[in-house]
């Protein structure tokens, strides 16, 4: 069949993300691949519990269509729980959504045009630069170092390329594990505001924290109305239930974020909403989060301690937590080239070139998720890797 599609996808194949979720599937393959929880920090008989008990309570409402706004109490609930983070929100100001991903897409349907410039961290999340590239925007990379994205080259680039956007995850970054340092996060704040840029802060990994003080959010600083605040509730309770929030202070700009999501699936899942809402209420959510955090804790410190094995001129991250590292092997070896043998062999990783804004150049970077490996497989697959690469001549 002949068809002529929209000139938005030209170069989108959304491959990379594709072939994540295959590696996923394949019980042969120690996966280092993916960014999903441990199979253990999901509860399907306390969320069975708060299903049943609020479809008890409030079932015909539930099962009924609901505002686009998003469920009345969990945008209160999640105001409450946003707190902790240093953002401040009126209920009002709280939109719930299927996934932070969906709150990418609704910001860039409301502000950008095709050829619009926007800032990106660099390498930044695939799958948002996926969504950006979607949407036809200019993707301007901005440099970063081990504090995070570098805040001058922010400022230059602002003055020199007029974005409308700028694109952050400041804490645990996906897919460096790297956390922007405090002052940084209150001069991209005070930036933003003088140039009239619009940041988009994404913070989904921010309460997986296992050493070191926890930082406020960008927004917490925000004097202007000029920061999304965007956090997820996928990595701390469910990916699979896809309830996430944006924080918009701005009514105007919420006005535009709730219609593009009417056009998009007029709510988000009522019952979804509710047991989010339920778990928030209960006083059951802190200690959940101490539990898998103690956890990614010790596989996070397995998987460096392994890293800590291989040749010297492999370098990589040492986050203070989150459930990514990153690691650059020396000019000249290529990770993407060495995927197929190193799946081959049973352990998978993503190539560092998906996440870049220009990529091509950047073949010598890999991401490693420890998340979902246990520690026996954490162990067993970096050996492999290891192997691997002295094998290459690492």
């Amino acid at each position: 069949m002949q068809v002529s599609y929209a000139s938005r996808f030209d170069g989108i194949s959304g491959s990379a993300i594709r072939d994540i979720f295959k590696l996923l599937t394949n019980p042969s393959i120690i996966s280092f691949a993916g960014g999903n929880p441990a199979s253990s920090a999901l509860e399907p008989g306390r969320i069975s519990q708060f299903a049943q008990e609020v479809l008890a309570e409030n079932g015909v409402n539930i099962l009924q269509y609901g505002q686009s706004e998003g469920y009345a109490p969990l945008r209160e609930s999640a105001a409450t729980f946003f707190r902790h983070n240093a953002v401040e929100a009126r209920p009002d100001q709280v939109l719930p959504l299927a996934g932070s991903q969906q709150g990418l897409d609704l910001i860039c349907k409301a502000l950008l045009n095709p050829g619009d410039a926007m800032l990106v961290e660099s390498p930044a999340f695939l799958g948002a630069l996926q969504t950006f590239k979607l949407y036809q925007a200019r993707l301007v990379p901005i440099e970063m170092d081990e504090g995070g994205a570098i805040v001058e080259d922010i400022e230059r680039k602002i003055i020199a390329e007029r974005p409308k956007l700028i694109y952050l995850i400041p804490t645990f970054q996906n897919p460096t594990g790297r956390t922007l340092a405090l002052e940084r996060r209150r001069r991209v704040a005070e930036i933003a505001r003088m140039h009239g840029v619009t940041i988009i802060e994404d913070d989904p990994y921010c309460d997986l924290r296992y050493r070191g003080e926890a930082l406020p959010a960008i927004k917490s600083f925000d004097k202007g109305d000029n920061v999304l605040y965007l956090n997820s509730f996928s990595k701390i309770i469910s990916p699979g239930l896809r309830v996430a929030a944006v924080v918009c202070t701005d009514e105007e700009m919420m006005r535009k974020l709730v219609v593009g999501k009417q056009s998009t699936d007029v709510h988000s899942p009522n019952l979804n909403q509710a047991i989010i809402d339920r778990y928030l209420r209960s006083g059951l959510l802190s200690e959940h989060i101490e539990l898998i955090c103690a956890s990614y804790a010790a596989q996070m410190s397995k998987m460096l301690e392994m890293l800590e094995g291989f040749p010297e001129s492999v370098r990589f991250t040492r986050p203070d937590g989150g459930i990514f590292l990153w690691c650059e092997l020396p000019e000249g070896f290529s990770a993407t080239e060495l995927l197929p043998e190193a799946t081959r062999r049973g352990v998978a990783y993503i190539p560092g070139d998906h996440f870049y804004a220009r990529p091509g150049a950047h073949h010598n970077t890999l991401r490693l998720n420890f998340s979902n490996a246990s520690l026996e497989n954490i162990e067993k697959g970096m050996l492999i890797l290891k192997e691997l690469l002295i094998e290459k001549g690492l």
